[in-house]
């Protein structure tokens, strides 16, 4: 979706409350909402502590804790708190959200928020990745989240089964008391499974899922694309240009999706070091607001990247 859908009138949202998705359903409890821009580099705060009522929607708890109106004649978001959607320096900027870790396929107004929910708007540019199906910012999601009241079965694939890193995910999977199989990497897995690829990217660039990342953000969504060989990784700012090329010893950590399947992460690297490096990242402090992260000998690099290209 290249603009967030809603139910509103082209008004400031807390006029619209009533009647916008809204139902005398139960308040879904422990639900979570992060609202950003710039691919999550700033938050905005809202009015104060998240508030519920009743049955709600994406967008009816979006307009019940911001400031928010649409355009269109109401069928999309216009902005949040006085940030907006449409043309930035020539390039299209818009509302999307994301529902535990996932890309929103439908318009907000139509999203119910479940108990446990992770929702989370940022405003960004698109003029190279029209959709970003996965984010890897709201982990613990998507490993927690609930379909029809049962967690995904979640299988950790390594290139090194007995290695640091499968060892590491696994581990701080089952901390969450995510239930986990661990196996070897496979071209493809049981319809349903929730897959983590901990693997040189030579290893796993042929897996089901993980193939657009070859051709950079317009095909996976992820801002950063490997070398033919392997060897090399090139870090992209939010145009598509090359900010920086990280070489042995780097990690990436990143989602992607493959139409209605389950999201596919990738634990990767230019090598074993390199996976090594990124499964030690893989926790909550160095992911959260972040959609993906590649990792090097300085530390951890928020995607798309921001440093000066050249």
């Amino acid at each position: 979706m290249t603009r967030a859908g809603g139910c509103l009138a082209s008004v400031l949202a807390a006029a619209a409350l009533a009647g916008c998705g809204l139902g005398a359903g139960p308040t879904p409890s422990a639900v979570k909402l992060l609202v950003t821009s710039e691919f999550g580099a700033r938050v905005l705060p809202g009015r104060g502590p998240l508030r519920a009522d009743g049955q709600e929607t994406a967008m009816s708890l979006l307009v019940r804790n911001y400031a928010v109106a649409t355009g269109d004649g109401g069928g999309f978001v216009d902005s949040v708190d006085g940030l907006t959607a449409g043309q930035r320096a020539g390039a299209p900027v818009d509302w999307f959200y994301y529902v535990d870790g996932v890309e929103a396929s439908k318009g907000a107004d139509a999203t119910i928020v479940r108990s446990g929910d992770h929702i989370w708007w940022d405003r960004h540019d698109w003029s190279q990745a029209e959709g970003i199906p996965a984010v890897v910012g709201s982990f613990p999601e998507p490993f927690l989240s609930r379909i029809q009241g049962r967690r995904q079965p979640v299988r950790v694939e390594c290139a090194s089964v007995a290695g640091y890193a499968c060892r590491t995910v696994a581990a701080r999977l089952r901390a969450l008391a995510v239930p986990v199989a661990i196996g070897r990497v496979a071209a493809a897995a049981a319809p349903g499974a929730l897959r983590v690829l901990v693997a040189p990217w030579t290893s796993i660039e042929g897996a089901r899922g993980a193939q657009g990342l070859r051709y950079g953000p317009r095909a996976s969504g992820v801002y950063a694309r490997f070398a033919p060989s392997g060897d090399a990784l090139a870090l992209l700012d939010q145009d598509g240009r090359t900010t920086r090329v990280l070489h042995a010893g780097a990690g990436l950590i990143a989602a992607t999706r493959h139409a209605e399947d389950p999201p596919v992460w990738l634990v990767t690297g230019t090598d074993g070091a390199g996976v090594a490096l990124a499964a030690r990242a893989f926790d909550q402090s160095t992911l959260q607001r972040r959609f993906a992260v590649a990792v090097g000998p300085g530390g951890a690099i928020a995607l798309p990247d921001r440093a000066p290209s050249g």
